[in-house]
């Protein structure tokens, strides 16, 4: 893309300067453009409301609020929409087969508004799943100072008898009720509890991951995929994001291209090294890697699987979040939130992060972990004080129903006089022991005490997956690194669901979803539903599940997905037979059918490519132009 800009000009005089654009400057005074509007900055407000999904049902208040605050800050706003598909809701049925197309869509409508309006600089305010990387993949395209500011996670749920649950729980007492394990009232009480507000769902799924991903990667500020929905505190965030995008836009209409502060020149191939540490280090979905390898290709930096496990084999699994503990992301929040994280990793494996990347904040990344970090001594009080944010416990649909702890007192020495009186010293906000036993130093462990010394996702190849494969090795229970058993193959992921909660996968079995990658599903569907099966009828710990699609975030087990190529494409998995012997060594990183090359090689030979799922309709074109997950499911069409 060209930012047609020069130094002293902004891209959007091209619609707003000169006698030939008078007409122009008549429909911009018809949306509220004023007289002295027409040298300051047109910023995009790329926000995601959409009612059906719970992460982006409290938005448009936000989006709201946004625009006053970039008209505060000197810049013309201008909000418009993306669409949006809430992976649970479509989960387990054809809807599914939208979300990763959606992706496309989302990046192809951020790069269509920007490069027709011209416009100066851009918040994009993403909570949700496709929502994320389809906004990165736009900005990175259109290339024009651009900030990300979530809508926030979700609070965690609570039953009526104190039991902490999520939505993982409730797929999870769906399979149990169908099977006969908890009766009408256990599964109405999980099911009303699990999803209590608006939010990002409350575990380390994809929405969160990759919100947290941003602040590492540098193009989110610090707080952006911790700080509840329901917080007043992130208003903070939003007046922050506003302040910086037109200040970023006001210097790139100065100086032009190489001021530093473009996507592409802040998520450079350290950047993204950065990113996939602190997935490893915090054991993120599987999708972010499906997702960062999308959005470097559209950054033109290369990434690879290859380079994924190299990092991976280098960082520490330091911190745990449901579906792999019992904690959640309000409770990362309180023990200090990402810088946190990437603290104790600077700390403990020195010269694994870049720290001299540039971030939308205008500092490095070593920077901001020195003022974000709450457990570094040169920590911000603003930083210690976000440490006090806590869920309301209320249900509801709106945003910042919590009252800020930083405003209620006035000030953040004020804010930090409160810790202190409640025994959370400021070298340790949300330090260990509190009245409640919570525990800082668990919930973000440091390097010396990591949950494992390589990180929270691997890579796997072999004959099965020549091209590759992911598994969440946080999520794993350590007793099924390593497994063989024979497979069990279902055609599809609804196929499989029943399969398994009707008794015909057993102890020690190999569960095979195939004809769900980017072209056979097409879209990949997510396996939440076959996963939570698993782990609903007791089998979590006693058999694996292999497959081309791919999984929630929600999901762990020995779950591995991404298997590249796909079956749909005549790859591995789509050869194999019932009975076949399936070996998985995740230490080792091997995934591999115990099945000699010739006989591999006869039955590629009688392969037949399956018939289309889909001749017309946006599915259709999808499949046509999906590429292998391996990278990253893009679209080509050369």
């Amino acid at each position: 893309m060209s930012n047609e800009t020069t130094p002293s000009g902004m891209r959007s005089d091209t619609i707003k300067k000169g006698a030939s654009r008078a007409a122009h400057r008549s429909l911009l005074r018809a949306t509220g453009v004023g007289e002295g509007d027409w040298d300051k900055p047109f910023i995009a407000i790329c926000n995601s409301h959409v009612d059906i999904i719970p992460g982006h049902v409290h938005l448009q208040v936000v989006g709201n609020f946004v625009k006053e605050c970039v008209r505060a800050a000197g810049g013309v706003p201008f909000l418009f929409n993306t669409i949006g598909v809430d992976d649970g809701i479509a989960m387990g049925h054809a809807g599914m087969k939208y979300s990763l197309p959606s992706r496309e869509l989302i990046a192809d409508c951020v790069e269509t508004m920007i490069e027709a309006h011209r416009f100066d600089g851009m918040i994009c305010i993403p909570n949700c799943d496709k929502i994320v990387p389809g906004m990165f993949m736009g900005a990175m395209r259109v290339n024009i100072p651009t900030v990300f500011v979530s809508g926030g996670p979700m609070e965690a749920g609570k039953t009526e008898s104190g039991k902490t649950v999520d939505l993982i729980d409730a797929f999870v007492a769906g399979v149990q009720h169908q099977n006969g394990k908890i009766d009408d009232a256990q599964l109405a009480e999980i099911e009303k509890a699990a999803c209590p507000t608006c939010g990002s769902c409350s575990g380390m799924f994809t929405a969160n991951s990759m919100n947290c991903l941003a602040e590492a990667l540098g193009m989110g500020l610090p707080g952006n995929g911790t700080i509840l929905a329901t917080s007043a505190d992130r208003k903070s965030l939003y007046e922050r994001a506003a302040q910086r995008i037109v200040a970023m836009a006001r210097e790139f209409g100065r100086v032009g291209p190489g001021h530093g502060l473009l996507p592409r020149e802040i998520a450079t191939a350290a950047a993204f090294d950065n990113a996939m540490v602190l997935d490893m280090a915090m054991g993120g979905s599987t999708n972010t890697v499906l997702h960062i390898l999308a959005i470097a290709f559209e950054a033109g930096v290369p990434f690879t699987l290859t380079r994924i496990d190299e990092l991976s084999r280098k960082t520490p699994n330091i911190c745990k979040v449901s579906p792999s503990s019992p904690y959640h992301i309000e409770d990362v929040a309180r023990a200090g939130g990402i810088h946190t994280i990437l603290g104790e990793v600077a700390r403990g494996c020195p010269g694994l992060l870049d720290l001299s990347t540039r971030t939308v904040t205008g500092k490095t990344l070593g920077e901001n972990i020195a003022e974000y970090d709450v457990r570094a001594g040169s920590a911000l009080a603003a930083a210690k004080t976000l440490t006090r944010v806590r869920p309301g416990g209320e249900r509801t649909t709106q945003a910042w129903t919590v009252p800020s702890v930083s405003a209620a007192s006035r000030s953040q020495a004020a804010g930090l006089a409160v810790l202190d009186a409640e025994g959370e010293d400021s070298d340790q906000a949300g330090g260990n022991g509190g009245e409640d036993g919570f525990q800082a130093y668990d919930v973000i462990r440091t390097v010396e005490h990591a949950y494992s010394r390589t990180g929270g996702l691997t890579m796997l190849h072999g004959n099965l997956a020549p091209d590759g494969a992911v598994v969440k090795t946080a999520g794993v229970d350590p007793k099924m690194f390593r497994h063989t058993g024979p497979a069990v193959i279902f055609e599809s992921e609804e196929d499989a669901y029943n399969g398994i909660v009707f008794g015909k996968v057993k102890a020690g079995d190999v569960v095979v979803i195939r004809g769900e990658g980017p072209k056979g599903g097409p879209g990949m569907q997510e396996m939440l539903a076959p996963t939570t099966a698993i782990k609903g009828v007791g089998l979590g710990d006693k058999c694996a599940l292999i497959t081309d699609g791919r999984f929630s975030g929600g999901s762990a087990g020995a779950s591995i997905g991404h298997i590249s190529p796909e079956a749909a494409v005549g790859g591995p998995i789509g050869l194999l037979q019932p009975g076949d012997i399936v070996e998985i060594d995740i230490p080792a990183g091997t995934l591999n059918v115990r099945l000699t090359d010739d006989e591999l090689a006869a039955r590629r030979a009688a392969w037949k490519a399956p018939a289309p799922k889909y001749t017309r309709g946006y599915l259709a074109k999808y499949a046509a132009m999906a590429t292998s997950a391996s990278t990253g499911a893009i679209l080509k069409w050369d």
